[in-house]
């Protein structure tokens, strides 16, 4: 089970109860897949290209546009988790924040020729997996990331094609 917060602060692309359901319905998907059985909870906030810029500049010293920016919270590596009862809020176990450019899903989505639902879909899982320790700095992990992304997206039916 996973508790979702949301945060609009963009006014370009509309934040519909669709696209809130599906970024629970990915996060819990994800959360699945890694057999991951404690009450999580994480903050989602979708920006538009400027504001992502500005945050992934004020962040990590990156002065440019992005589609997604992760936080986490965790001491992780490759779904290896380390919790202490600090890392609980209300029960919930605090994964992080996620940073999502609504304008940039859109973009990439006609970019790439799938939905935007896709898009924001994998936008959703990639950071997840990021949250979980996951990375894409050398390339065997970045194999191992693409790999359980594709895996996820599949079983939740959000494949290229969408």
């Amino acid at each position: 089970m996973i508790r979702i917060f949301t945060d609009n602060t963009q006014d370009k692309i509309e934040v519909t109860d669709a696209l809130e359901k599906l970024i629970k319905s990915v996060a819990e998907g994800v959360l699945e897949f890694e057999e991951i059985d404690e009450k999580c909870e994480v903050n989602v906030m979708f920006a538009d290209n400027e504001q992502i810029r500005e945050i992934n500049r004020e962040q990590r010293s990156i002065d440019r546009a992005t589609d997604v920016l992760s936080f986490p919270f965790l001491d992780a590596k490759n779904g290896d988790i380390t919790v202490s009862d600090e890392d609980f809020y209300e029960g919930y176990l605090s994964l992080g924040d996620i940073v999502i450019s609504l304008e940039r899903a859109k973009e990439q989505a006609e970019e790439y020729g799938h939905s935007f639902e896709r898009e924001a879909g994998f936008l959703t899982c990639h950071s997840m997996l990021h949250l979980l320790g996951y990375d894409h700095i050398d390339e065997a992990d970045r194999a191992i990331m693409r790999k359980k992304e594709e895996e996820i997206l599949k079983k939740l039916k959000l494949t290229r094609d969408e």
